[in-house]
């Protein structure tokens, strides 16, 4: 009888990491460049009582399936989706998405090179363009004082409009894409580190060989499907009512039994 209230406990230690996984979600349906995640589970170790295809000790018969008997169920992994999120318009001339695969590198406050989805992003003291954290986007970009008008193309060629009908072109956005994108590192910040599971980062042009091409004034937004979220809520929810109420039944059946008198 114990077997089924710890059984039931991992269930409800299961549904708890559901749980957060999904409010997080939700928290974060408007941060622009979000992927969503969502846990995943297996069934713990089984105790096998009687193996299948052995002998029963009474004809000499091969048992068909024998008896094993779960043992409950734990989280393997929290995966992070990367489906692309709805584009919004901003009508921000530094604002962009990218459409399709791949990540902007940038350059933290540490030295530490760091990957975003997100490109909302804004000019510093020195003119270079940099992330709201005020990370620094590589390869570095510097916007001319006076420029006009600033136009950045599919391709992430920066191109830029002066005094005096001068046009010209002050740098390149690249992009890097990842074998495995659901092993980066999540820092925090909208932004991601490679990882041993991610693979190494490769470094392409926006809008050829696989890589999306890039969207002015619009921003990637959050891949969070929030109808889906609250049904998978509920569902969460429900699972977790259900292990305890089998703890509550393992429980009853305890004590029906240390009643018992001779």
């Amino acid at each position: 009888m114990m077997r089924s209230l710890w059984t039931a406990a991992t269930g409800m230690n299961a549904q708890t990491m559901n749980v957060d996984v999904i409010a997080n979600n939700l928290a974060n349906v408007n941060t622009a460049g979000f992927k969503r995640g969502r846990a995943n589970f297996q069934d713990l170790m089984y105790q096998q009582v009687k193996d299948p295809g052995t002998t029963s000790s009474a004809g000499g018969n091969q048992l068909p399936s024998g008896i094993q008997i779960g043992l409950g169920v734990e989280t393997s992994s929290v995966s992070h989706l990367f489906s692309s999120g709805s584009m919004k318009q901003t009508s921000n001339p530094l604002d962009l998405a990218i459409k399709g695969r791949g990540f902007f590198e940038v350059l933290m406050g540490n030295g530490e090179l760091a990957y975003t989805r997100a490109g909302s992003f804004s000019v510093d003291a020195q003119g270079q363009l940099v992330t709201a954290n005020g990370d620094v986007v590589q390869p570095a970009i510097t916007i001319p004082t006076d420029a006009i008008n600033i136009n950045i193309g599919t391709d992430g060629t920066v191109s830029v409009s002066q005094p005096g009908n001068t046009n010209s072109v002050v740098g390149q956005i690249t992009t890097v894409d990842f074998s495995n994108q659901g092993g980066l590192k999540m820092l925090g910040g909208s932004l991601y580190q490679p990882s041993n599971a991610s693979g190494q980062p490769i470094a392409g042009t926006p809008g050829s060989n696989g890589f999306g091409g890039l969207g002015q004034g619009m921003l990637e937004m959050s891949n969070v499907n929030m109808v889906e979220e609250m049904v998978n809520l509920i569902a969460g929810q429900r699972a977790y009512e259900m292990n305890s109420k089998a703890i509550k039944a393992a429980d009853q059946m305890l004590q029906t039994a240390n009643t018992l008198r001779r």
